[in-house]
């Protein structure tokens, strides 16, 4: 089996399993692009109808503790 490339190790390295989904937080996908994160997030606001139903959620404070309590 081949090793993967350094971006697709960033990649798999930074998908976490939440409400049943495989997600990127915003901050590595803004990463991974190197943009800033509220730069990210204001251009997919602005162009949201480019982006399937599904694409973005808001986590729970309970679940970003969870998140942020199993990263340590």
């Amino acid at each position: 089996m081949e090793s993967l490339a350094p971006k697709e190790e960033f990649i798999a390295d930074k998908i976490y399993k939440i409400r049943d989904s495989k997600v990127l937080l915003d901050f590595d996908l803004a990463a991974l692009y190197g943009a800033e994160t509220s730069t990210l997030k204001r251009q997919v606001r602005r162009n949201i109808e480019r982006f399937p139903d599904d694409f973005m959620f808001e986590l729970s404070k309970e679940e970003f503790e969870n998140l942020r309590s199993s990263k340590s």
